[in-house]
């Protein structure tokens, strides 16, 4: 076991950090896109089933947002406490990116949450969708660029380094915006949120069809999320494999550690499916092959040679067994969506959409693994990435604060009790809102979403309104 030292306790604490806060952006940037077009539909139908629906999600979305800025506002802290390094040599690039999504996203976002939140009444209709749409656009804008700094740490291009030391901007922001590894994660990380908000709409629709196949809320919800799942789960896979040879190119290594491959294959690589790693002996124990699978998959030519990890300094290996491990759940993971796809489209052609009770125990036991397959994910890129923060320039190790294990581990105990308290809280209360189901009839999107924003701790003052007018209160609840 290694020793915990102050630099395996910053990366355990920053890990954990961004793992709470992953989950949030990864919902609520597909939910918010979900309510633009529940919305939508409502504007143009008229059918009262739309608007219900908006309610019930936008109680969700309230909460789950409200969670995603409160853990990502704890995020940006440890830049200064735990990576001052880090954030002294690469301040010039990062900076002005991350000050670009609060300038854009985040101020789009603030300023239309109260209107989307509170304002139908005040503002109308279809101002109040412009309000939603504008929420949704700020949710892609923030991805947009929190995805280029992280890609710019993976592929840094459009940079110079000054005597001492410090990353600089070179002659294009461009270069540095899009650099080669942004376009395929930012498509991949979208429509990853995309099937996790389908999942969990879907596994919520499934829950109340077990109890009530004819309810019509239900079924709007479950019809719905199955054909995102149906239609988008096979573009993941693509955007997937594109991205997959885009780190091929850039980060070999990477996908060495999770194709399992210690050794080259000058005559075709096989593709193990399942093993267990073992870096000290340089060999994947117990190996399930498929043979020259991998060469066919990564190259398109069944015997295209590829490197293994012995053509890499060993001090520059990334820890292979959790990446080979979290690349194969996010995969299988994948393939299970697929699966669940390709089942709700034959259930829809036979008309048992909605009578399928083993499809809809099957979407209920999938509803939460969008988010499984996201951190999955994740994990596989950011370890995958080591032993480097940014990649082949600044060593992790170089590139953390200069403090005592203790002082770190304090820190990190202190945020283990905080997060699994506050957000552990949330989480249930929004399980609660789910299993509660839609309420029908009730006369504009606000009425109900008091109580969930005040639990999030979001009040109307909050957001631009009077509090201390009771009319204005009268009305929201009317």
């Amino acid at each position: 076991m290694p020793d915990l030292d102050a630099l395996l306790l910053a990366r355990i604490q920053f890990a954990f950090t961004v793992s709470f806060h992953f989950i949030f952006p990864a919902f609520s940037i597909g939910l918010a896109s979900y309510l633009m077009v529940l919305e939508g539909l409502w504007l143009k139908t008229g059918q009262q089933r739309y608007l219900d629906l908006f309610k019930f999600w936008l109680k969700i979305f309230a909460v789950a947002f409200a969670m995603g800025v409160v853990s990502g506002i704890v995020m940006s802290y440890q830049f200064g406490t735990n990576w001052a390094v880090f954030s002294d040599k690469a301040g010039p690039v990062i900076g002005p990116l991350m000050a670009y999504e609060v300038l854009t996203a985040f101020f789009l976002e603030a300023g239309f949450l109260g209107v989307m939140l509170f304002g139908m009444k005040k503002v109308g209709k279809r101002l109040h969708f412009a309000a939603t749409c504008m929420v949704a656009l700020g949710t892609f804008i923030s991805a947009f660029w929190i995805l280029s700094v992280n890609s710019w740490m993976h592929t840094p291009t459009g940079y110079e380094i000054a005597a001492n030391g410090q990353f600089l901007p070179g002659p294009s922001w461009w270069d540095i915006v899009f650099n080669p590894s942004f376009p395929y994660r930012l498509l991949h990380t979208i429509t990853a949120a995309y099937l996790t908000t389908a999942f969990v709409v879907g596994g919520v629709g499934a829950w109340h069809l077990l109890k009530d196949r004819t309810q019509p809320h239900a079924r709007t919800m479950f019809s719905m999320a199955m054909w995102m799942a149906a239609l988008v789960a096979p573009l993941q896979i693509v955007l997937g494999d594109l991205h997959g040879l885009n780190t091929l190119e850039h980060q070999p290594a990477k996908v060495m550690a999770m194709e399992g491959h210690y050794q080259s294959h000058p005559d075709g690589a096989p593709l193990i499916l399942f093993g267990i790693p073992d870096s000290e002996a340089g060999t994947v124990r117990y190996a399930i092959e498929i043979p020259k699978a991998s060469s066919l998959i990564l190259k398109h030519d069944p015997d295209a040679p590829l490197d293994g990890l012995d053509t890499i300094p060993p001090e520059d290996h990334p820890p292979v067994g959790i990446v080979f491990w979290s690349f194969r759940i996010m995969v299988g993971i994948g393939m299970a969506m697929l699966a669940l796809g390709m089942w709700s489209l034959f259930a829809r052609w036979r008309g048992r959409l909605y009578e399928s009770k083993g499809l809809h125990r099957a979407a209920l036991v999938m509803a939460p693994s969008g988010f499984v397959a996201v951190l999955a994910g994740w994990i596989t890129t950011e370890v995958g990435r080591q032993p480097w923060t940014i990649h082949g320039l600044l060593r992790t190790a170089d590139s953390a604060s200069p403090l005592d294990a203790p002082a770190v581990a304090t820190s990190l105990a202190a945020f283990v009790v905080v997060y699994f308290a506050v957000f552990g809280a949330g989480v249930w209360y929004i399980l609660r809102l789910m299993a509660d189901g839609v309420q029908t009839g009730e006369s504009g999107p606000s009425s109900g979403v008091a109580g969930p924003i005040r639990a999030a701790g979001i009040t109307p003052a909050a957001q631009g309104m009077d509090a201390g007018d009771p009319r204005e209160a009268t009305e929201t609840e009317r």
